[in-house]
């Protein structure tokens, strides 16, 4: 595609692409390229769950609550966090915070995907997890991906939030490689008979419901190997190394706790851990019979002519709304202690 190139579906929705001229992008260019010769294959993991919000004359949605949540009512209780910390911090105006404060009392009491506020828009989105795989395993992070100047392997208050400051649009530039990624991921679906027959449903629908597709940017998890094929170790983090981190964590704080090992188990796994350490931007760890991977995660939202797709009727929830933060009046005055 040259530089003037554009695509639209049959639904109107244009994707704009055209060739990276800045050296930073053209490296992730590069990667991209490359990482699609050699990971041909995906898995889809599942649906996560974030939350976006979209003002009077904004261009797309602005990820509010990172797109990271395993169930659809951990964003909406994202959102009623949100909104109460904005009606206490953001604003003096009685009127605005009652209005703030309704919006809270709703999502405590109701499940609801979409609230308008104080004249923006709050839904609540879902995205694909996915990870790209080949016969050696899985996609480990790229070479061009953000990652620590610094590595600093005890304190994660530098790294950089999951989701901060993006903002989903379907029309933003984007350079070829990208642009190819998101054309492909159009068809992605639940196809395997694994799947119970509504999520497969859901799935096919909303193929033509939200025909578009955005990339959210790349983040990265631990997972292990074992006889059933691959599980989540960490949840899902912003950069290789804030993965990488979590393991050794994992290995020198929290087994040594969790297992009550001995003065000379907590030795050997402080050794392993200080190997690892040295390595500098290893992807895998072996600890006797576990193996570890750092592996980078793929999210894709599905975009349809009013925005990024919200849950599906088959997406579930391990539990209900319910009260988050303590009541506060329209004074902004805050009662502890109440159910």
């Amino acid at each position: 595609m040259s530089s003037d190139d554009q695509w639209a579906g049959p639904d109107g929705l244009v994707m704009r692409v055209q060739p990276v001229d800045h050296p930073v992008a053209a490296a992730e260019e590069a990667d991209a390229a490359d990482a699609a010769r050699r990971y041909a294959h995906y898995i889809i993991r599942g649906p996560l769950f974030g939350v976006a919000a979209r003002g009077p004359g904004e261009v797309g949605w602005r990820v509010v609550a990172p797109v990271v949540e395993g169930f659809p009512q951990e964003s909406r209780d994202a959102l009623n966090s949100y909104l109460w910390l904005k009606a206490k911090d953001d604003t003096d105006d009685p009127a605005v915070r009652r209005e703030l404060l309704a919006a809270v009392s709703r999502l405590e009491q109701e499940t609801v995907d979409e609230l308008t506020v104080c004249g923006v828009r709050y839904r609540v989105v879902r995205a694909e997890e996915y990870v790209y795989t080949n016969s050696e395993g899985l996609e480990p992070p790229r070479p061009a991906d953000r990652d620590a100047l610094v590595p600093d392997w005890y304190d994660p208050s530098d790294d950089p939030p999951v989701d901060d400051g993006f903002v989903i649009d379907h029309a933003a530039v984007t350079g070829v490689a990208a642009g190819s990624e998101r054309l492909a991921l159009r068809e992605l679906r639940y196809r395997s008979d694994r799947y119970p027959a509504d999520v497969r449903a859901d799935s096919l629908k909303a193929l033509e419901t939200h025909p578009g597709t955005v990339v959210l940017p790349a983040t990265f998890r631990v997972v292990e190997r074992t006889s059933d094929g691959w599980e989540p170790f960490s949840t899902i983090l912003s950069t290789p190394h804030a993965a990488r981190r979590t393991l050794v964590t994992a290995l020198t704080e929290m087994w040594p706790r969790m297992h009550s090992l001995t003065a000379e188990e907590t030795a050997e796994y402080e050794r392993i851990a200080a190997r690892f350490r040295a390595a500098g931007r290893a992807d895998e760890l072996a600890v006797h019979d576990r193996l570890f991977f750092v592996v980078r995660i793929g999210r894709v939202v599905r975009i349809g002519l009013d925005g990024p797709e919200p849950p599906r009727p088959s997406d579930t929830d391990a539990y209900g709304p319910s009260k988050i933060r303590p009541t506060m009046d329209e004074n902004g005055v805050i009662t502890y202690g109440e159910e």
